[in-house]
């Protein structure tokens, strides 16, 4: 099990029109099912592969699957992806490359983390994510995102093709930039879509680490667009607490409206983080 900061490579690696124009459409949140698959067309051409899977991690919290895809295993790819993201992603090489990647400079934005079936010493995750869907050898591409969350591209050497060769490692590095960068976009459409709330709440909560549990949730309850009475009946509160509340958490924030809370969650600083 190792990682490393992605290396600069020599291999070429060209993509035609309707490759590039296909991955860029899948940028968009309805066609998250799409992404993996035209990831594993993509490698595969140069570099055997089983599976690919793609997922979240944030902080206290179970990983989220946004995409995957396979080349007919043994066993449904979602049942093992489902399994590694309730059971087991605490126990994955990904973990320790996620946990070092402070102490790296700040201009390595990808990791590289190579994981082998010998690696896995718990017997189930053994079992179920890499003995019977027949793996050998998993190569992952992680990136930090926005919110000290970040994505992982994680692509499957089937048992058939034997481990990954240097070469083969070579050209995963030199597509890794490419790959990584339409999953971040991808990514950022899916929170649009499904997690803008507690994305701008974590944002704010950055700048305000002293606000408490109930503050927090009245923030993410606010920038859902919630109102008082929405609010009064989510928290269990009267309204008129309710109001109290808000009018406190504005004064915490040192604003004096709705307005004024947006601005303070999509103020520019923010939009370089998840690039």
């Amino acid at each position: 099990m190792e990682f490393w900061p992605l290396r600069p490579t020599t291999t070429d690696f060209r993509l035609s029109i309707e490759q590039t124009a296909t991955l860029l459409s899948r940028t968009r949140e309805s066609h998250g099912k799409l992404l993996a698959a035209d990831m594993l067309k993509l490698v595969s051409a140069q570099v055997p592969l089983a599976q690919c899977t793609i997922f979240a991690y944030s902080p206290n919290r179970s990983p989220q699957v946004i995409s995957f895809a396979d080349r007919a295993r043994m066993i449904e790819l979602p049942r093992i992806s489902s399994n590694y993201a309730e059971r087991f992603y605490s126990m994955d090489g990904n973990q320790q490359a996620m946990t070092a990647r402070p102490t790296l400079p700040t201009v390595d934005r990808i990791m590289v983390q190579r994981q082998g079936i010998e690696d896995i010493t718990h017997r189930d995750y053994r079992r179920i994510c890499y003995e019977l869907p027949q793996i050998s050898e998993r190569v992952a591409l992680l990136t930090h995102c926005d919110g000290n969350r970040w994505l992982s591209v994680n692509l499957y050497r089937g048992r058939e093709h034997g481990r990954f060769s240097p070469n083969e490692i070579n050209v995963i590095e030199t597509a890794a930039p490419l790959i990584v960068q339409i999953s971040r976009l991808h990514y950022r459409a899916y929170l649009e879509a499904n997690e803008m709330p507690v994305l701008l709440s974590e944002r704010v909560i950055s700048l305000f680490p002293e606000l408490t549990r109930r503050d927090r949730e009245l923030l993410q309850l606010m920038l859902a667009g919630c109102e008082a009475e929405a609010i009064s009946a989510s928290m269990g509160i009267q309204l008129s607490s309710a109001a109290t509340y808000i009018k406190r958490l504005y004064r915490k924030l040192g604003i004096s409206g709705q307005r004024e809370l947006l601005a303070l969650a999509t103020q520019r600083k923010w939009s370089s983080q998840v690039h």
